[in-house]
């Protein structure tokens, strides 16, 4: 009750200040933590990674990595912050947050606006965290060399998270998309690969995709990925598409995210499970607000999924009744741990 009276409340704030004060909320632990949700069937080994569900925080909730402590307990089973660039940066110019209700959407032009590398890894090294973390990797507007950027947090930051993820696909950066391509990809990963060797712990490296690439992108993504050594990859970030939008806001510039998403970026999940022969962890992301539909990216090919815009409508609890949602129907159609699923239905999403 109390959580349906705050989103209400939320709902009336500008949806950045909204965020803020979300953030805020959970600093001064006024929103509900009850611990990583876990069971055998939820137990989930990704890339390596011990997690006890397999429902996660995508980047971009916590920029500046302020809340990790209160955010690792408030049921998800991994948490990933920033995007995190070597100088701090402003972003676009606001309102650059839109949402989309009667779509359950949100379209963001952000433009990687954090508080750069320093406080970020300042703030991750003094974390109390009860669930994997992980920090997205992102370039500076004004960087004469976006590529060597990512090399340059990860090497600074690394040492205090549990993975990272290089992202090269969020469409409000100018050009950054750019950097999907087979040839630049493959130098930006060579680097970023390089700092990762002189981390005192190799972790993973995850990559995360747009959802707006065409089946020839996705091969060469795939290939790029697995021949530099990735532990998996995302999919996917936000989308430049607009179809079916009954929104005010659905000419807004930036990337759509939320229930929109959910079809367009299973779709690549599947691609991709089908182009790595399910041999590479995948991660899908985009429209996910329900067990179900946790439950059809995990058999599209996803050994884990993320939450973000799904909690503007369903509030910070979500994680925890999605991850108890998906234990339930594991154990009532007698699956001994939800790794079982993964790919199971890719075809289903590839017809």
């Amino acid at each position: 009750m109390w959580e349906r009276f705050g989103l209400s409340v939320m709902q009336r704030f500008d949806p950045e200040r909204a965020h803020g004060l979300a953030l805020a909320a959970l600093r001064s632990g006024l929103l509900p933590a009850p611990g990583p949700v876990t069971s055998p069937r939820l137990a989930t080994d990704l890339a390596g990674l011990a997690l006890p569900n397999p429902v996660g925080l995508a980047a971009g909730f916590d920029k500046n990595a302020e809340a990790v402590g209160p955010l690792s307990r408030a049921g998800f089973g991994f948490l990933e912050v920033g995007a995190a660039t070597p100088l701090a940066q402003g972003g676009n110019a606001r309102p650059r947050l839109f949402r989309l209700t009667e779509d359950r959407a949100a379209i963001n032009r952000f433009g990687f606006n954090n508080e750069g590398m320093e406080a970020i890894a300042t703030r991750l090294a003094a974390a109390d965290a009860a669930v994997p973390v992980g920090l997205n990797l992102g370039a500076n507007k004004e960087s004469t060399d976006r590529a060597a950027d990512f090399a340059r947090v990860l090497a600074r930051c690394g040492d205090h998270v549990d993975f990272a993820t290089v992202n090269v696909s969020s469409p409000n950066t100018e050009r950054l998309r750019e950097l999907q391509g087979r040839a630049a990809l493959d130098r930006l990963l060579a680097g970023v690969m390089e700092a990762r060797a002189g981390l005192a712990r190799p972790i993973p490296v995850f990559l995360k995709i747009a959802p707006d690439l065409s089946d020839d992108d996705l091969a060469e993504i795939a290939e790029v990925a697995q021949a530099r050594g990735l532990a998996g990859i995302i999919a996917t970030n936000t989308t430049l598409a607009r179809e079916g939008l009954s929104s005010r806001h659905r000419a807004e510039a930036g990337g759509l995210s939320g229930q929109p998403l959910f079809e367009r970026s299973t779709r690549v999940l599947a691609r991709l499970s089908r182009l790595t022969e399910g041999k590479m962890p995948l991660i899908g992301t985009g429209g996910v607000s329900t067990a179900d539909q946790a439950w059809e990216k995990l058999r599209a090919g996803a050994s884990a999924v993320q939450l973000y815009t799904a909690l503007v409508y369903g509030g910070i609890t979500l994680a925890a009744r999605i991850a108890r949602d998906l234990d339930a129907r594991a154990k009532a159609e007698g699956i001994a741990n939800i790794s079982e699923i993964t790919g199971t239905g890719t075809n289903d999403w590839l017809d």
